[in-house]
């Protein structure tokens, strides 16, 4: 009898080697909590939308598909992202080993693909800061090579609201060239007014073993939103009155986003001996348009202020970056020891220009259109980061590991609109710290471990978040009074991997920070930051696995996360006392799921419950996002023959109708806290794949 959650066909149901600490090693052993989501139940938990559809069954992750693509995911863990208000900061990305985040700490998941995933891999905690500018941890997807017998595929999706999928691939082995290539096209009317969008990917993957210790891999990709419409936060009562309802001035400011990215990456591993060397390079350009909601004449004057960037940016961005690394593995004393040492290098250089949106030159104001320029500037961010980590067993159930990195960022800007009122504000800030991390790790046999982790976390202010002095202008220039943030984190876990697809795992940690990042003023259509003093995450997550009969399994996931203000201070909405949670972290989250699959292809089914505890919406704690709830079904049938391939499944969310907030815009300025989740609805997904 197979594992209850993948059928035997799959190459990827073992998941034992992963990459958690920079180096290969099995996925029991890594001092971390750690999850690794397999293909197999990437495809089943949704039709590949968003990341979130995977991530829900992570503790100690929230992920809120707040279906808008104009703000792109809201992803947090352990309370680290939770504030930001588009993209993802606080959490590293990768994909195939190649960073989506920027040397300022933002990134996108827009960029992944989850049709074309092997893998997802969801690192919390301590281990993390090998990455670098980060504090709550790492999420990496990997994509598969392509199998031996060239192999095409088609599949299509079709949902509520207009929601269409057409994705096509192709791949195969040729001689020591492994190659594949994808294509999606994606559409939605939205379920909110003003939510439509508009979705294009492609990806090639080549793979070339050069011989018999040298491989070179080869990833291109670009995605384009040409245009997706931004419905806004809502008010507490309009969440009540409608939720399906855009937010204020949605309409009128005709808000949108369109996004052009493009990417390329290389990495060359070789082998001597006992050592492994690994270049990675990669380059690429993002380019966005945004329109935004900020008053415009008569009904206000605030972007006629001296010093207001507008509300409509054009961002042209190009970055690059480096990763050369060497690994070894040899004994020390006659115990075996392992070292990685290596060095990252990343930049990125946008031209970022700031209009009005209205225009006024006929004598009629139009709303939602570029008017005049009112920001013109070059912009720079750029690290350097030597790191070493080492791993020796001290014994045949005792394992020593420390790391250490030394991270230097740099910020550059040079300001190319200087008028009256609005003086140079060009110039640099840099942020340098160095964050170790020690753990020791008891093995049990060889299906279960405990282990104790502890390191120093650093977490640098983005772009975005030293931009502005003040909000309204009355002081130009950067932010240079915020400093970055730096944490204490102290983990204790332990992990039991049994047969037939049983494991569990559980963390229990806390992170004390320093100098947190928080908001200091809301308006006039910019945030201003400030530090706002200590923090503390005290917390405890659980998941296990397991068939409970022949054909049938069970999953189950919970986290349990304080996160509070340590220090009073004044916050955009009034005085914030000390003991206060952070907005945007609900304090209790839970999943599971009960599945049957009682062969390996025909029919499989699953029903899963998901619970998300109050959130606050802001740091005086005067608004929130009530508890919720959500139940979910899927059934798919999956058959095989003559070459030939047919997976079709349907899913089924919010079983029950609920009304549900899907994310919360921590301390948005005018109260529009709120983005409502969809009622019930049914998605289906069919794919055909054909082996030659």
């Amino acid at each position: 009898m197979f594992p209850f959650d993948a059928a035997p066909t799959e190459a990827d149901l073992p998941a034992q080697v992963v990459t958690a600490t920079r180096t290969p090693e099995a996925a029991l052993g890594v001092p971390a909590a750690f999850d690794v989501i397999t293909a197999a139940r990437l495809r089943e938990m949704g039709p590949g939308l968003q990341l979130s559809e995977a991530l829900v069954s992570v503790p100690g992750v929230v992920a809120s598909d707040r279906r808008n693509l104009a703000q792109d995911l809201q992803l947090s863990i352990r309370g680290f992202g939770a504030r930001s208000t588009f993209g993802v900061r606080g959490v590293r990305l990768y994909e195939d080993g190649i960073p989506q985040t920027m040397p300022d700490g933002q990134g996108q998941t827009s960029g992944f693909d989850l049709g074309a995933a092997q893998r997802v891999e969801v690192l919390r905690g301590p281990v993390s800061v090998l990455f670098g500018n980060a504090a709550g941890g790492v999420v990496q997807v990997f994509s598969p090579d392509a199998p031996e017998r060239p192999e095409a595929s088609l599949s299509g999706t079709s949902g509520p609201d207009g929601l269409w999928r057409l994705a096509t691939d192709a791949g195969a082995q040729v001689g020591d060239v492994n190659l594949s290539v994808r294509a999606a096209w994606q559409g939605s009317e939205g379920w909110r007014e003003h939510s439509a969008s508009q979705r294009q990917q492609w990806r090639a993957r080549l793979k070339w073993r050069l011989d018999a210790g040298r491989e070179l891999l080869a990833v291109v990709s670009e995605v384009r939103l040409p245009e997706a419409q931004d419905p806004l936060g809502l008010t507490a009562e309009q969440l009540a009155g409608n939720p399906r309802q855009a937010g204020a001035n949605a309409r009128a400011h005709d808000t949108r986003k369109g996004i052009a990215q493009r990417q390329v990456g290389l990495v060359h591993t070789w082998r001597d001996g006992g050592s492994e060397w690994r270049l990675m390079a990669h380059g690429g350009q993002r380019q966005v348009a945004q329109f935004q909601a900020i008053p415009a004449p008569p009904t206000s004057n605030v972007q006629t202020l001296p010093g207001h960037p507008g509300g409509v940016i054009d961002l042209d961005r190009r970055f690059a970056g480096l990763d050369a690394r060497w690994s070894w593995q040899g004994e020390l004393v006659a115990r075996p020891l392992s070292l990685t040492a290596g060095w990252a290098f990343d930049e990125m250089r946008e031209h970022r220009r700031g209009f009005q949106n209205f225009d006024d030159g006929s004598g009629v104001v139009r709303l939602g259109v570029p008017g005049a320029l009112r920001r013109d500037e070059g912009n720079s961010a750029r690290n350097a980061d030597p790191y070493l980590h080492a791993s020796w067993t001290l014994h045949p159930d005792w394992i020593l590991a420390a790391g250490l990195r030394h991270s230097h960022v740099r910020f550059g800007s040079k300001d190319r609109y200087v008028v009256p009122g609005n003086g140079d504000d060009s110039g640099s800030v840099s942020f340098e710290a160095t964050t170790p991390v020690l753990s020791l790790t008891h093995r049990w046999g060889p299906s279960a471990m405990a282990y104790v982790s502890a390191a120093r976390s650093f977490e640098t202010p983005t772009l975005n978040e030293v931009a502005y002095a003040s909000t309204l202008g009355a002081q130009t220039g950067w932010n240079r009074g915020l400093r970055a943030s730096h944490g204490t984190q102290i983990e204790l876990g332990g992990k039991w991997q049994g047969d037939a697809g049983r494991a569990a795992q559980v963390a229990l940690f806390q992170v004390r920070t320093q100098d947190e990042i928080g908001v200091a003023e809301n308006a006039g259509g910019r945030s201003v930051f400030r530090n706002v003093g200590a923090t503390e995450r005290v917390g405890l997550e659980l998941s296990a696995q397991a068939r409970i009969a022949p054909g049938w399994g069970t999953r189950v996931a919970a986290a349990w996360t304080r996160a509070e203000y340590q220090d009073a201070f004044m916050g955009s909405g009034g005085e914030v006392n000390a003991g206060r949670a952070l907005p945007g972290v609900p304090r209790r989250t839970a999943w599971a799921e009960l599945v049957w699959r009682p062969m390996a292809t025909g029919w499989h089914s699953a029903l899963s419950w998901r619970h998300s505890g109050r959130a606050w919406a802001n740091d005086v704690n005067d608004a929130f996002a009530p508890a919720s709830q959500a139940w979910s079904w899927r059934a798919g049938w999956r058959q095989a023959w003559s070459g030939w391939r047919l997976d079709a499944t349907l899913w089924v969310d919010n079983l029950t109708d609920e009304r549900n907030v899907g994310s919360v815009i921590v301390n948005e300025g005018s109260r529009r806290y709120f983005e409502p989740a969809p009622g019930r609805s049914a998605t289906v997904s069919v794919t055909v794949t054909r082996a030659f």
